[in-house]
């Protein structure tokens, strides 16, 4: 039997402590090793057990998570997943644990309906599975389960590739664990007047907006997170709205995004699967797909079937990945035509778009 993941779960509520707790212990693959409830408590739990993960809230007595975070990742780095209870006035604030070294950010587990309860299990739990094998640093050396449905539940695989003639490339762009910062790494290198991008990272909803707003203030081209029926326009890129899937459509020589709600598709919602699909039945050879770091398989099938639809496909490789999984599998599935270095990407694509 392969060895548990061990959690250290950081947080100044009883509840979320026991709650999280009972949700972790749940996976046969994790362990929760211990619980603190504040940072002081924390450390003087590490000193005798180091874990594999720890979940960690922000706002805490006597030290905020920030600072912890800090610390942690500039003496001793350890996968840290961020566990917040998503208030937007503080996702500006969340965002920056990712900036300090944070693996992932998952939403608070809170007393609600049982689908979302269910649905929060499943985050939580692949979360601190994708944390333990992510690749950690010191922040000084960082350089930029429920059913699994498919993306069948959303979107129908095409059965016909006949589309309107149109030269306009677009760009579609899967990403998780790690893809804050890859995805920040990617879009700085494009000019104002990049082809149009349509991203999917897997996010919390309240968070995707938070993250735009940043990319925009820091990148040449616009970042927005996109909405019903926005246009996919040269120099600008639309990131998904956490918690609703985006899907790529086209109107005569018009592409579009269409959000929309569903089941979690790959465990996810938004999900890579259901936007490369719609890419490949909609853009066919006219699309750039691209597979960003990030544990599981989601977006692998449908990077696929991108192309068979004449699409062209790039994978990250792994020595620039946080966690290798989701390039693997489109890799191991024969998606992928090129794999490349997160450093070489947005040249390519700006190579291939100009062809």
């Amino acid at each position: 039997m392969s060895k548990k993941i061990k959690v250290l779960i950081v947080d100044d509520s009883a509840l979320v402590r026991q709650t999280l707790a009972e949700i972790l212990s749940s996976d046969p693959q994790i362990e929760v090793m211990d619980t603190a409830s504040d940072p002081f408590i924390a450390v003087e739990k590490l000193r005798r057990h180091v874990p594999d993960v720890i979940t960690l809230d922000i706002e805490m007595p006597r030290m905020d998570g920030l600072t912890f975070l800090q610390k942690i990742m500039s003496q001793h780095p350890l996968p840290v997943v961020v566990c917040s209870s998503l208030a937007e006035q503080k996702s500006d604030t969340t965002l920056k644990a990712l900036e300090y070294g944070a693996v992932d950010i998952i939403q608070k587990p809170r007393l609600g309906t049982k689908k979302f309860l269910e649905e929060s299990r499943t985050t939580i739990c692949e979360a601190v599975k994708a944390a333990a094998m992510a690749k950690v640093k010191r922040i000084d050396e960082r350089k930029p389960v429920g059913p699994k449905f498919n993306a069948d539940v959303i979107i129908p695989k095409a059965t016909t590739r006949a589309m309107i003639q149109t030269t306009e490339k677009v760009v579609v762009v899967g990403a998780s664990t790690g893809g804050t910062e890859a995805l920040r790494y990617f879009l700085e290198a494009f000019p104002p007047d990049a082809p149009g991008i349509v991203i999917v990272q897997h996010m919390p909803e309240h968070f995707t907006a938070a993250f735009a707003r940043r990319l925009d203030g820091l990148c040449r081209l616009s970042v927005k997170e996109a909405e019903n029926n926005d246009t996919v326009l040269r120099g600008r890129a639309l990131i998904a709205p956490g918690n609703y899937h985006m899907l790529l459509k086209r109107s005569g020589a018009r592409y579009y995004v269409e959000i929309k709600d569903g089941p979690l598709v790959c465990r996810h919602r938004p999900s890579v699967d259901v936007l490369f699909r719609s890419a490949a039945r909609y853009a066919g050879k006219n699309a750039l797909g691209i597979i960003m770091t990030g544990m599981g398989d989601d977006g692998a099938k449908g990077m696929l079937e991108m192309k068979e639809a004449g699409a062209r496909t790039i994978a990250q490789d792994e020595k620039s990945c946080v966690v290798f999984g989701m390039p693997q599998e489109a890799i191991k599935q024969g998606g992928v035509d090129k794999i490349l270095s997160l450093a070489d990407i947005a040249p390519e694509v700006l190579t291939t778009c100009n062809q």
